[in-house]
């Protein structure tokens, strides 16, 4: 199978209630998932955080967390304690809440971007859930407008960026376009009026980074006040 898969339907959610309908998306992929286990690439941010501890409420959302791979989708090259390691974030709101994992994969930019693509690609031809961002620039993952890493062919799956405008700090690792492209379903979380230029921008067809994301399933779980609802 190509590395890149092919373009799939994008489907819209508004909701009052992102986190809880994240929560649910992933329960359902899970509960209909066509393998033993489960692959669930994790983000960043605090859309991301309310979200996880969201899903780790196991009376509500029933996941056998045991047949969970979790990886990661982008991370910033500090150490993996510092407050703005997503890694660390998705510790603290998810994996120590449900007792761990199956597996954890964080990213480790010491290591370099080929050992972390070598593990996607162990990972199976599709992963089974990719969870997405939206920056009020329109960059997901650490994919920014203008980066070079926009343009790489289908072979490269994870690379190290950095945000040209210096907005976004720190250097990154991150899933290249055609790495978010192995996810079965991309889910991406979108909530508050600072992310409604970059939603409105995404959904007229505009070319920002999150806008060329191509996967076989897409769901969008947007807010009133992202979506621009007065």
């Amino acid at each position: 199978m190509s590395d890149a898969a092919p373009p799939g339907e994008a489907r819209t959610l508004l909701t009052d209630d992102v986190s809880s309908a994240f929560a649910k998306t992933v329960t359902d992929a899970f509960r209909t998932r066509p393998g033993a286990r489960f692959s669930l690439v994790l983000s960043g941010g605090s859309t991301a955080r309310e979200c996880y501890e969201e899903l780790a409420r196991t009376d509500e959302y029933p996941v056998d967390w045991d047949l969970v791979d979790v990886y990661m989708g982008d991370e910033r090259c500090v150490a993996p304690d510092d407050p703005d390691a997503n890694q660390r974030l998705v510790r603290e709101s998810l994996l120590d809440r449900v007792g761990g994992a199956g597996s954890f994969h964080p990213m480790s930019c010491p290591d370099g971007a080929s050992a972390y693509e070598e593990l996607i690609r162990a990972a199976g031809d599709l992963l089974d859930l990719v969870h997405l961002g939206l920056g009020p620039d329109g960059h997901t993952a650490s994919l920014f407008p203008e980066v070079p890493e926009l343009e790489v062919g289908p072979e490269k799956l994870v690379a190290l960026t950095t945000d040209p405008t210096g907005r976004n700090p720190h250097p990154r690792m991150t899933l290249t376009l055609p790495g978010i492209a192995r996810g079965r379903l991309v889910v991406f979380t979108v909530q508050g009026s600072e992310k409604s230029w970059a939603y409105r921008t995404v959904n007229d067809g505009g070319d920002l980074p999150a806008a060329r994301v191509r996967a076989p399933s897409i769901l969008w779980i947007v807010d009133g006040a992202a979506a621009g609802d007065s």
